[in-house]
């Protein structure tokens, strides 16, 4: 094994996921039965692969392994055999001797467990390799002139519809796109602009006309998931969350083109490379929306070729859907699942995003007076029934949250379901996540340790990446107070770490070093603030920082116990797969600033060498 290298081939793009169906209202007596039958039985049945072949013993010495264990954090190697940890070693502890059993001496270098990313979108990488790339710029018609070019070089013929990302958030500051300004730019094809928040988007006349939106069409969920309109009720162009996907089949008949967006092996596969050329060794799909994703990782494990653990989660946007969401993340664990694949997980969007202006909050939003404490998809009676459902169903819930009213209600569902539970008897068995909560009341900070609840952040996000728009909707003091968790890790929770990578505009972004960076300074190297207005261009509050150990934890044993994959990985600890990282540099000696630049220079997947050199 001495001198063994490993590659991984590179390029990406992605797309916002969002499950295209609509919900169906199915009544609850209708479905328990069935859902019962499935709950107790199926989760414990997982179809087998073939074995791969046997693994050659190796150890690895003269290392700095940062164990992720909290009874002993850090060790100087590790004996694998078969895939798995057999030993590990410190410094007094004899290395077994040579002969069959190949060693290698680190020379010092640290070694982590391998990495995890808790919340990333693969399928939507996967399948956006049509959208196009918009100039990073604050300027409308620099913007316009870009998209009138582009349909100059690729006339109606050639590309019939056209994707754009990224506008701004801030670029209408306080007003909004309309679709008469996109027609300005092209208007004899549909034409969609997405807002750098991923959850809002601008289109043109030709758009609505073939989507057959127009003052008559209902929102699919009112204040939150809609079309901005005029006076008269006249759709404007400006779309809040996905709405226009609930219609997108009508344009694509009318136009008779569909984008490629097929998700095969060879689609997904640079995605995964990307991760594990980063380190990652395991991640989770925040929403599954096409199915085909699980039959492709499938045959990539089948190749040799997937180095990663995968989860998949299943959307649900109400109590009325949420039976038949919890029968088809059942039937593609059933039908798809194995070692390495599994769908066990809800999705629920609670709110919007900050930048919107449709997060549910606690005080009024100061962009008017309307005194709106902006939407929530469910109240939170609502979700009490859907937590108690899906704790029956004995599978994981994944709430997206932004705002600190949305933060609350989540908090007083859980409490709720746990103490309902509680008084008949009976166990609480669902893990709760929540992601993002961008904005939390500091009087709420407590609770999910209390509750034991897990908070999920995408590091990347820590510092300017989504701009001040957000103030414009909660005002200086609240926008001052997003992304702080320090009350969260003080009380005890359990946070973990992820890249939430939607796009390809975006994918190097997932790199979990780039990350680690951003939240340990506050500073986004791409995308800083004013520095005249920010000092250093570090994002409020300074005193908000990540340290490197509780980014590592992050990224490793607590996010492994938010997949369930704690008895497996996230820690190096012998039993555990030997899943594992070896840099180039460590990240406990290297400035903060130079995080990002910190790479993997030997990873490691059960055993096995995924990707580049021990020498």
């Amino acid at each position: 094994m001495g001198g063994l290298t490993h590659g991984c081939s590179s390029g990406v793009s992605v797309d916002c996921i969002v499950e295209r169906s609509g919900a169906r209202s199915v009544p609850l007596t209708n479905r328990l039965p069935t859902l019962l039958i499935y709950a107790r039985l199926h989760f414990q049945v997982v179809t087998s692969l073939p074995a791969r072949s046997a693994h050659v013993d190796l150890t690895l010495t003269n290392g700095r392994f940062f164990t992720a264990n909290e009874a002993a954090p850090w060790a100087s190697g590790v004996v694998i055999r078969d895939g798995r940890i057999a030993e590990v070693l410190d410094k007094d502890t004899p290395a077994p001797p040579a002969g069959a059993h190949q060693i290698h001496d680190l020379g010092g270098r640290l070694v982590l467990p391998g990495l995890i990313d808790a919340h990333t979108h693969p399928s939507g990488v996967a399948k956006s390799a049509w959208h196009v790339s918009l100039p990073q710029t604050d300027d409308v018609d620099a913007i316009l002139a870009f998209i009138r070019k582009h349909g100059e070089r690729h006339p109606k013929e050639e590309a019939p519809y056209l994707f754009f990302e990224y506008y701004p958030s801030t670029l209408f500051a306080g007003s909004a796109p309309t679709k008469e300004l996109l027609d300005s730019a092209i208007s004899d094809r549909p034409v969609l602009c997405q807002d750098f928040s991923d959850h809002a988007h601008w289109v043109n006349s030709k758009m609505l006309e073939l989507l057959e939106v127009d003052e008559h069409t209902p929102d699919p969920v009112p204040g939150l998931e809609m079309f901005v309109r005029d006076a008269h009720g006249v759709p404007t162009g400006h779309i809040l969350e996905f709405a226009h996907l609930r219609f997108i089949d009508r344009l694509y008949d009318s136009i008779g083109w569909r984008p490629p967006e097929e998700l095969t092996a060879e689609s997904l596969k640079p995605f995964f490379d990307f991760m594990t050329r980063h380190g990652v060794t395991s991640l989770f799909e925040a929403l599954i929306e096409d199915e085909d994703v699980l039959p492709a990782l499938r045959e990539l494990h089948r190749r040799g070729e997937l180095h990663t653990r995968y989860e998949g989660a299943v959307r649900f946007r109400t109590l009325a859907d949420l039976p038949d969401a919890i029968e088809r993340a059942q039937r593609l664990d059933r039908e798809h699942g194995t070692d390495h694949i599994r769908v066990r997980t809800l999705k629920l969007f609670l709110d919007g995003t900050n930048e919107s202006g449709n997060s549910a909050v606690l005080a009024p939003l100061v962009h008017n007076d309307s005194g709106s404490l902006g939407e929530m998809q469910i109240e939170t009676d609502e979700l009490v029934s859907c937590l108690l459902l899906a704790n029956e169903a004995e599978i994981d819930v994944h709430i997206h949250m932004v705002g600190d009213r949305a933060f609350r209600a989540g908090c007083d569902a859980v409490d709720a379901a746990k103490k309902s539970l509680s008084e008949a008897g009976e166990a609480w068995r669902t893990q709760v996540t929540f992601a993002h909560c961008e904005l939390i009341d500091p009087a709420d900070m407590h609770r999910p340790a209390e509750l034991g609840i897990i908070v999920n952040w995408t590091n990347h996000w820590s510092a300017g990446y989504f701009g001040e728009e957000a103030k414009s909707y909660l005002g200086e003091e609240r926008w001052n107070r997003m992304y702080d968790f320090r009350g969260i890790l003080q009380a005890g929770a359990s946070m973990t770490f992820a890249s939430d990578v939607v796009t390809n505009y975006e994918l190097h972004r997932g790199n979990p070093f780039f990350g680690m960076q951003v939240a340990a300074t506050r500073v986004d190297p791409e995308l800083p603030l004013d520095p005249d207005r920010y000092p250093g261009s570090v994002r409020p509050s300074s005193d908000s920082r990540f340290d490197v150990t509780a980014l590592l934890r992050g990224h490793t044993i607590e996010a492994a116990r938010q997949l369930r994959i704690d008895d497996r990985v996230g820690s190096l600890e012998v039993g555990k797969d030997a899943n594992l990282v070896v840099l180039d540099r460590d990240l406990f000696d290297v400035e903060l600033d130079q995080l990002g630049q910190v790479s993997p220079s030997a990873v490691l997947f059960e055993g096995e060498l995924a990707f580049g050199s021990l020498t």
